[in-house]
């Protein structure tokens, strides 16, 4: 069993526009020729031709029981409407998390507008995953994506799950002492690499995530994610493969902690 926790159904490439269902075949495509079973898929922070709504992507995803939606989100211009569509996919079960962007728009996690983005989170019990590290975009402020940023959402919402994206990559010490620090903060190892990882570069990375679980114990926290289409899921499997733990606990990053926070039925 394998849960991708980070993918999209975005165009990256946008000189050449493919349709939500051209990306929907692509993405089950890549599911099924690397052995993964469950998707997140994560909406983006705004709604472009290459970047489909959240209703556009519960809309393609009706029927695929192994597809679940993420409710991307914009800091700068959510609406009160927004809120209350958000509010009905949440009561509906149609999206098991919200995503923030931290990074890709300029603001810091702890900023009080969020607050009735948490208390919704909190209220309907599912986790809040932020954009953490490196930007894809050359366009974006990483000041505002430090993982250490979320230390004071943590403490200040300790009942709200969050979800440290890509491991603050480049900064994985400082979220790996966010994670140890704070019980109700998780990490996805998504978007390490564009395209496929190199040889040099997954020995390095593999080095980081085994310091990272020996510092913060028992990888309750930590959770398979690939960032498709930006990471390819055939080296992220490969990835995972390498890594220098016994098969429980690598089951746990795989799959088991994703079915526990986001209440998947497997």
């Amino acid at each position: 069993m394998i849960i991708d926790v980070h993918t999209h159904l975005n165009n990256y490439h946008e000189e050449k526009v493919s349709s939500i269902n051209e990306c929907l075949d692509s993405l089950e495509a890549s599911m099924a020729k690397s052995g993964i079973d469950q998707a997140m898929v994560l909406t983006s922070f705004k709604v472009t031709p290459n970047r489909p709504s959240t209703a556009s992507v519960i809309e393609a995803i009706d029927g695929r029981d192994h597809l679940h939606a993420i409710a991307g989100i914009s800091f700068l211009h959510y609406t009160h409407n927004d809120l209350r569509e958000i509010g009905d996919y949440l009561r509906s079960g149609l999206v098991k998390g919200l995503k923030l962007y931290p990074g890709y728009e300029p603001f810091y996690p702890n900023d009080s507008r969020l607050k009735v983005l948490y208390d919704m989170a909190v209220e309907f019990d599912v986790p809040v995953m932020f954009h953490s590290g490196d930007t894809y975009a050359p366009t974006g402020r990483v000041r505002y994506s430090h993982p250490l940023h979320l230390d004071d959402v943590a403490v200040d919402h300790p009942e709200m799950k969050i979800v440290i994206c890509h491991v603050g990559n480049p900064w994985i010490k400082d979220c790996m002492e966010v994670v140890y620090k704070n019980k109700n903060v998780y990490a996805d190892i998504s978007g390490l690499v564009l395209g496929d990882f190199t040889d040099r570069f997954e020995k390095y990375m593999k080095g980081q995530l085994e310091e990272m679980i020996l510092y913060a114990g028992e990888p309750a926290y930590l959770l398979f994610g690939t960032d498709w289409p930006i990471s390819t899921m055939n080296s992220y499997v490969k990835f995972m493969a390498q890594l220098d733990l016994p098969q429980e606990k690598k089951e746990l990053i795989l799959w088991k902690n994703a079915a526990k926070l986001f209440k998947i039925p497997v």
